[in-house]
């Protein structure tokens, strides 16, 4: 049997959970079992844990229902383990590196539970604190996590020790294996690095659900009173869990304000009901509030707590958007009823009808029509708007009437900070890209870009808004969890404006050449750079007169600069570039293109659906790296050729290695990587979840990659 088996719960946390993994799997002691316990097989979760059973032999999924909550998904875990000794590790948590080694060096054959020191990371990855572990290791509890911990499953099966049901069940476990332990030990060296959420733990939020505490708290003393322990052990576990119910008490928005008398009072009636003979309170503010419960004084308690005026500091805090003069009727409509067949979307903060939400609009008159939708942009953009495309300007009255009434808010960026997410109302965060670069609160180290992003803390409040994020890989989940800490929903559907890279046909891309100007005959190059934060305008980077010349006339080049540029024509004299940064459509100008030359921009993940040659022209990736942060290397795991100088670049194409086998493998792995979720059919996918309602289990699955047949490219056409 192994020496440790190590469980990983995963639910609501697959975008972290790779990194989990990774931790136990790196391990320099490598005699362990790995555990996920997933929703089910074909889960985010399960997809992943599937994955590395399929690589490692060591890594054993187990799946248990989301409706069992943690502690049915850790007894599942239990019961399939096989290791002389437990570990329970969150999903979103990582193993550092050595622990498994030190905990082996440091456990006896009659230790039952050994506590371990453990570090806890701010969600932004910043600041950590760890707590001490001084004391008695007998005795520790309740103040335990249990991811804090080995267990000696032979003592958890001879006491038959399981989770308890329902929330706070950590306490509860904490509380009993402290009753049954007689042989525990504390190693201080850190082993787990615990990651807070910004949404801060599920066990903190108001409810009623806060009485379970005290479901907890009368098992485990219950199960004290019908056995014989020791007072020092009595009285302190006594003291742990009323400390956690007084927290609990004290608290002035967790429990539901009608309620909080009632379980004030039956949290004194168990009080005096289990108090030890013998036991203390403890000093100071503490132990008054222990006297304050034992003699039921409600009233006492909560002036001594101050919880009116903490509660009328709290409602202070509340934001509240800034009304200015122009906006006075917004805070008229928000008064009035949703609009339940109303949605409003916008793209690139107004700059026209294109990308995501564009591509859910299309799908939703085909398939809720019911729906009425309204695109928000700038006064610029009006007259390039398609017909029939209801609009309103941004900053206009009607476009605050139709923000303050719609039931939907779909947009690839994100609304003004004055708009409120109201009760019923659905935002939908479509995304507009893949995240190679860093995004959101990830690029706070990063001084020229955090000075351009100004306050994180209004970004993370626009994110509170978010409902759903829709991804279009695995890669992005993961990192827009990070990027974007928030409670959202992650759709895992594929980006709708890919959708036309598997739905187009050979005539669409005649005519979309056409209408660009593409030369019968000739092979397209769409040459797409990306912005650079440590520059101030386009730059080409590239002299593209001089690359057209070197590679000859069979080639043209479509220039598209980055959207933040795209005023100006940037036509060259030679007829061979042609500028098509201010087309409305980067899917018209790719599905053109018959090979994308780029650098570091997210187009590459898009175009890589087309299976069309892609090469990187990386000519400043070290600076590029350095001021902007990158999630991983492009030059490492490219999905084509890579050249750093312009002579590099040239030769790729006259040699003919921008389409040869090495960049076909190359591109391949790439896309298994990045076009998981793109296959024709994601705005279906987010009309039927989000507009129309219906449940995860009746939207339609993602196809295989290798089932998918993309777009036909032009040169493709010509050569047969």
């Amino acid at each position: 049997m192994p020496r440790f088996s190590v469980i990983v719960p995963t639910h609501g946390v697959a975008g972290r959970l790779a990194q989990a993994l990774d931790s136990v799997l790196t391990q320099s002691f490598g005699d362990f079992e790995l555990i996920p316990v997933c929703d089910a097989p074909d889960s985010p979760a399960g997809t992943v844990a599937a994955a590395y059973a399929a690589r490692d032999s060591r890594v054993a999924p187990v799946h248990s229902p989301p409706s069992g909550g943690l502690s049915a998904a850790r007894n599942t875990g239990m019961a399939a383990a096989s290791g002389t000794y437990l570990l329970f590790l969150d999903g979103d948590d990582d193993l550092v590196p050595g622990a498994l080694g030190a905990l082996d060096a440091e456990l006896r054959a009659d230790t039952d539970v050994l506590y371990f020191g453990h570090e806890r990371v701010h969600w932004w990855e910043g600041e950590s604190s760890r707590p001490p572990l001084d004391k008695d290791p007998e005795i520790i509890g309740v103040y335990a996590p249990a991811w804090s911990a080995a267990y000696r499953r032979a003592f958890l099966t001879e006491h038959r020790l399981t989770f308890p049901g329902g929330h706070f069940t950590d306490a509860g476990w904490g509380g009993l294996v402290t009753l049954a332990t007689e042989r525990a030990a504390v190693l201080h060296t850190v082993c787990v690095r615990h990651h807070l959420r910004r949404q801060g733990r599920r066990l903190n939020a108001p409810g009623e659900h806060q009485f379970e505490v005290l479901d907890q708290v009368e098992s485990v003393l219950t199960r004290a009173a019908e056995q014989t322990v020791s007072a020092a052990k009595s009285h302190a576990l006594f003291g742990q869990l009323f400390a956690l119910v007084l927290k609990t008490a004290a608290h002035p928005t967790r429990v539901p304000a009608r309620r909080r008398r009632a379980f004030f009072r039956r949290a004194g009636r168990l009080y005096r009901r289990h108090r030890p003979a013998g036991f203390r309170p403890p000093p100071g503010s503490l132990g008054v509030q222990h006297r304050l419960l034992a003699i039921g004084a409600y009233s006492a308690f909560r002036a001594l707590r101050g919880t009116n005026q903490t509660a009328a500091k709290a409602a202070q805090r509340v934001p509240r958007p800034r009304m200015l003069r122009t906006r006075a009727l917004y805070a008229t409509h928000l008064r009035r009823p949703l609009d339940e067949n109303l949605a409003v979307y916008c793209a690139y903060w107004g700059r026209g009808y294109a990308c995501n939400p564009a591509a859910i609009h299309a799908k939703a008159r085909d398939l809720a029509p019911h729906i009425r939708s309204v695109f928000l942009v700038e006064p610029e953009a009006v007259a390039a708007l398609p017909k029939g495309i209801d609009h309103a300007v941004i900053g206009s009255r009607r476009s605050w009437e139709v923000l303050a009434r719609a039931k939907y808010l779909i947009n690839n960026a994100n609304f003004a900070d004055d708009v409120v997410k109201r009760p019923g109302s659905v935002h939908v965060q479509t995304q507009h890209g893949t995240p190679l670069k860093k995004m959101g609160v990830d690029q706070s180290t990063y001084p020229v870009v955090a000075a351009a992003t100004g306050s994180f803390s209004k970004l993370l409040t626009r994110v509170d808004r978010w409902d759903y994020n829709l991804s279009s890989n695995r890669h992005s989940t993961r990192m827009w969890e990070r990027a974007f800490p928030g409670t959202y929903e992650a759709l895992e559907y594929g980006y709708p404006r890919n959708d036309v890279y598997y739905t187009a046909t050979a005539d669409d891309v005649a005519r979309v050449r056409a209408r660009l100007g593409v030369p019968e005959g000739r092979t397209a190059l769409l040459y797409a750079p990306t912005h650079r934060d440590y520059s101030t305008g386009f730059e080409a980077r590239l002299d593209l007169e001089a690359f057209c010349e070197e590679i000859g006339e069979d080639f043209v080049v479509l220039l598209r600069a980055h959207y933040f540029y795209d005023e100006g024509d940037r036509r060259g004299s030679s007829g061979r570039i042609i500028d098509v940064t201010g087309h409305r459509s980067s899917e018209d100008v790719c599905l053109a293109a018959d090979a994308l030359i780029t650098d570091y921009s997210s187009i590459m993940f898009d175009y890589a659906n087309l299976d069309r040659p892609i090469v990187v022209y990386a000519d400043d990736w070290e600076i590029y790296r350095e001021t902007r942060g990158v999630y991983f290397d492009v030059m490492e795991a490219p999905p084509g050729p890579v050249a750093r100088t312009p002579q590099d670049l040239a030769r790729v194409f006259t040699e003919g290695s921008y389409a040869d086998p090495t960049s076909t493998a190359l591109r391949a792995r790439f896309r298994e990587r990045f076009c998981q979720f793109d296959d024709g059919r994601a705005a279906e996918r987010v009309v039927r979840r989000v507009l129309l309602g219906e449940p995860p289990e009746a939207i339609p699955p993602v196809v295989p990659l290798a089932e998918r047949l993309p777009a036909p490219a032009a040169s493709t056409l010509v050569r047969s």
